[in-house]
């Protein structure tokens, strides 16, 4: 294995060579072979005699040939910044660092601030290149601004349509299209009266959010209205939700098992507490399964939470370790001893029961494993004839431990 780098990660703008440092393109001129997308290959055709290779789909399997002439002078072009939503972290994975020189340009967003005049930390920034545009939904606050990565021409006119349908139709979209370079265009618009013609496909961005009376907007914290979800009357009260977040105590970068997820409500929502965490949602009814993966799509983290159709303790075999489990649906089959043996240490394991049979299940568990026991009791203003009263729901007796 070579001990210097033999492989040079080049961020190039709309500017092409003109906007590189002088080392950058002595790199290209000496490259045996150079790598990128037809558009940035264009842009250097003529500087160097090494080889010009494309990348092909999925891009991934380009890999092996940059990997094969290590040793070789290489260089891999990326579109401005390669470590930001760029080829940066697939390279990564497969060349140590002592062997990759980088030298990044300017990203889109750099450059999108700069245009807009908007204050870098005061955005929030997301990436519609092969990812759904429901993502977006979390980030859907009133007066915030943000940035998005567009997945092509036809992102703008999308995301036009998503903000009207979600309540956003007053916010301002300034469509920035090739940013850097001679054919540099900004154009901007309401979002319920989208119509601008010939938008180049490389483009991103900048949403002036603005929320009309309906609009739908997801709190950030927990305990999420019920009406956000589709369920079958299987699903954790917003009330014992916000409860049950909390004895979970989401961690950035967190994995949960969600056992019985009925509707899904708690894998939402600890995939809403933070972009990193991930869910395993496991569910054996067809129907609930459905609604759980249809919550959370419109919710905008299906690229977080996982539906697992499947039976407990047998879908538990195959799956990675959690940091965290929660079991609202059944104690049957021994899954609460599964989960607690495939749980990490220091992980913490939260279980809701309404039965009999389920609190004497889950005040055994408290004499075996320690941990805490909670009676949870909600009262809901009714209409009882022609004058009103508190109906109590079902009381839930809530098992809380962390694993030694």
């Amino acid at each position: 294995m070579s001990a210097s780098p033999w492989l040079s990660l080049i961020g190039i703008g709309e500017d092409g060579l003109a906007g590189l440092s002088g080392t950058a393109g002595l790199l290209i001129e000496q490259a045996a072979l150079v790598v990128g997308g037809p558009r940035h290959l264009e842009m250097v055709e003529r500087s160097g005699k090494g080889r010009k290779l494309a990348w092909v789909s999925p891009i991934a399997e380009t890999l092996p040939e940059i990997t094969r002439r290590r040793g070789d002078p290489v260089v891999v072009l990326a579109s401005g910044d390669p470590f930001f939503y760029g080829i940066g972290n697939l390279l990564a994975r497969s060349v140590a660092p002592g062997e990759m020189l980088v030298i990044p340009a300017l990203s889109s967003v750099s450059l999108a601030t700069a245009r807009l005049h908007w204050p870098f930390e005061e955005i929030s920034i997301i990436s519609l290149c092969g990812r759904p545009i429901e993502g977006l939904a979390p980030l859907l606050q009133t007066g915030r601004r943000l940035l998005a990565l567009s997945a092509d021409e036809t992102t703008p006119a999308a995301v036009a349509g998503y903000l009207s349908q979600r309540g956003f139709g007053q916010s301002t979209i300034h469509v920035l299209e090739r940013l850097g370079g001679k054919a540099e265009r900004i154009r901007q618009t309401r979002a319920d009266q989208f119509n601008l013609p010939d938008i180049a496909r490389l483009n991103l961005l900048g949403i002036e959010l603005a929320a009309g009376r309906e609009a739908i907007i997801i709190s950030v914290t927990s305990g999420l209205d019920d009406a956000l979800f589709a369920h079958d009357g299987q699903l954790t009260k917003r009330e014992i939700r916000a409860v049950t977040l909390s004895s979970l105590a989401p961690r950035a970068g967190e994995r949960l098992w969600d056992i019985g997820c009925g509707s899904g409500s708690i894998s939402t929502e600890w995939a809403l507490s933070h972009p990193a965490n991930r869910a395993l949602a496991i569910e054996e009814n067809g129907g609930r399964a459905a609604n759980a993966a249809r919550n959370v799509t419109v919710l905008g983290v299906s690229r977080q939470v996982e539906i697992i159709h499947g039976h407990a303790p047998e879908a538990l075999i195959d799956l990675a370790e959690p940091d965290a489990v929660f079991i609202g649906g059944g104690l049957r089959d021994g899954v609460l001893d599964a989960a607690w043996s495939r749980l990490k240490p220091a992980g913490r394991m939260v279980v809701n029961g309404v039965t009999l049979e389920a609190e004497a299940a889950l005040i055994e568990a408290y004499h075996r494993f320690g941990g805490d026991l909670t009676r949870l009791s909600v009262e809901r203003l009714d209409r009882i004839g022609t004058m009103h009263g508190f109906r109590p729901a079902m009381t839930v007796l809530q098992w809380r431990a962390v694993k030694p």
